[in-house]
């Protein structure tokens, strides 16, 4: 019993760390997308949004990516949520990006939180790295910029009351394909 509890004492103090860098990456996206002239004016205007600090993606013929992120109402952490992407087409490499969603008022936010939410073919993102509007769409179609995340110049708006930026964190990804993103959503 007592091999028991430090076992388990001594588990959750190594993972005590991993908290605070998973709370650290959410504020360091956060930090990025604030600091990125395209999208730093939509944090004063949007209702919300959803953050994922990660995102991975991958494929060779068939792709699929794969995030985990936070969901924010006025600045106040409500949910979690999880997005699934599977293109088809030309397509070859792996990349990891971050992406922010901005939700224009409350209906869009609840739109998104109200079940499983999935962006079709005519969704985009606007890119803020140079060099990563290749393929960083969030159904294959882009929107590019040049400069870097700090600089970049991009034409974003609202789209049925979100607008999606990307920020790319490596790797090379060659793609001409279509899908869609898929959200779910868990309230805190």
């Amino acid at each position: 019993m007592k091999i028991t509890r430090l076992f388990t004492l001594s588990l959750l103090l190594l993972l005590l760390p991993l908290g605070q860098a998973w709370a650290d990456a959410y504020e360091d996206t956060l930090q990025v997308f604030r600091e990125a002239i395209e999208s730093k004016h939509f944090f004063d205007n949007a209702y919300g949004y959803a953050v994922f600090p990660t995102i991975g993606r991958g494929g060779i013929g068939i792709g699929g990516a794969h995030g985990r992120g936070r969901v924010y109402e006025r600045g106040n952490h409500i949910g979690d949520t999880r997005m699934t992407q599977v293109t088809v087409g030309f397509q070859l490499g792996g990349q990891a990006y971050s992406q922010i969603i901005f939700f224009e008022d409350q209906r869009a936010l609840r739109e998104f939180t109200g079940g499983n939410f999935e962006f079709g073919a005519q969704a985009s993102a606007v890119a803020i790295t140079a060099g990563a509007s290749a393929g960083v769409g969030t159904t294959g179609a882009t929107a590019g910029a040049s400069g870097t995340q700090h600089d970049a110049r991009a034409v974003a708006n609202y789209y049925r009351g979100m607008a999606v930026f990307t920020v790319a964190k490596g790797g090379l990804m060659y793609e001409a394909s279509i899908g869609g993103q898929k959200f779910s959503y868990t309230p805190k």
